[in-house]
Parts: C-alpha cells; sequence; structure tokens
C-alpha cells in the first residue's frame, strides 16, 4: 500500500522567496518546478532524499496564479505554512478504492495529473483528523543508458 512519504506540500505567497528561504537555509534545491494550470498553482520540489522504494522525498512549495484556485482560498484562510502530507504508493486507483471502501472520502473520482507526470488524488482532511491528504503515483523514472 502507502511506501513512504512523498512530499510535504507548503502554500506560499512568493514562491521565489520561499524557495530562497529553504536554499539558504536548510541547503535544498530545487530539484523540479512547473505550472499546474489545472490546479492554479507554480511550485517548486525541493529534493530531501531518496527512498528504499527507488521514489524520493520532497517538500513541494506552492503559489496560486490565481485568486480562485484552492491554494490561493487556504491562503486567505490560514496564511502560509503546512498544506497537505502526500504518501507515495505503487498505484494510487486501487489505494484510493480501498480507503474509500473504510469510508473515508476521496476527492477525485479519478486520479488526475500531479507533479512531474505523477498520477494523484486526495483525501478529505475530515475523514483524516484535519489533515488534508494526497496519494501519489510517481512517473516512471527512465533509466540511464549505458
Amino acid at each position: 500500500m502507502l511506501t513512504r512519504i512523498d512530499h510535504i506540500g507548503i502554500a506560499c505567497f512568493d514562491l521565489d522567496k520561499t524557495v530562497e528561504f529553504y536554499r539558504a537555509t536548510y541547503g535544498f534545491e530545487v530539484y523540479h518546478s512547473e505550472v499546474n494550470e489545472e490546479q492554479g498553482v507554480r511550485e517548486a520540489m525541493l529534493k530531501i532524499n531518496d527512498t528504499s522504494d527507488g521514489g524520493a522525498s520532497y517538500l513541494q512549495l506552492l503559489e496560486p496564479t490565481r485568486p480562485d484556485s484552492t491554494v490561493a482560498k487556504w491562503l486567505d484562510k490560514n496564511g502560509e505554512g503546512v498544506h497537505h502530507i502526500a504518501f507515495g504508493t505503487a498505484d494510487v486507483d486501487t489505494d484510493a478504492d480501498d480507503i474509500r471502501s473504510k469510508g473515508v472520502r476521496v476527492l477525485y473520482e479519478e486520479p488526475r495529473r500531479g507533479s512531474m507526470g505523477s498520477r494523484i488524488t486526495f483525501l478529505h482532511p475530515k475523514d483524516c483528523h484535519g489533515v488534508l491528504t494526497e496519494l501519489v503515483t510517481s512517473a516512471p523514472v527512465e533509466s540511464p543508458e549505458h
């Protein structure tokens, strides 16, 4: 089922300023950045470490690109800080169905595209003791050619 903490999502008002804080304070570097138009965010993934299952753990910094995005609304209500926790899984579809069968609300009927080509879904925070929880199946990593 769940294999690791894939990432911790942190909502911020200024992505560049927040990236610089994590770089200067902890030495974390941007591993990947992108704009997700569907979710209305600009994001940076800061790689923390590799994991035993071949994946990695990240901090995901999220800046809204429009005022009607979920992250913008969350920032208006809560200010900057931890937005969600994401668990890695080999099969987001199966695990989401299993968790749904236990009475937890899954927010997307079908998983959507996430960072770096991953497949994601979210679990309702009211069913997860106040924590917005994401399930992530990472995109396959291509092997380097020798």
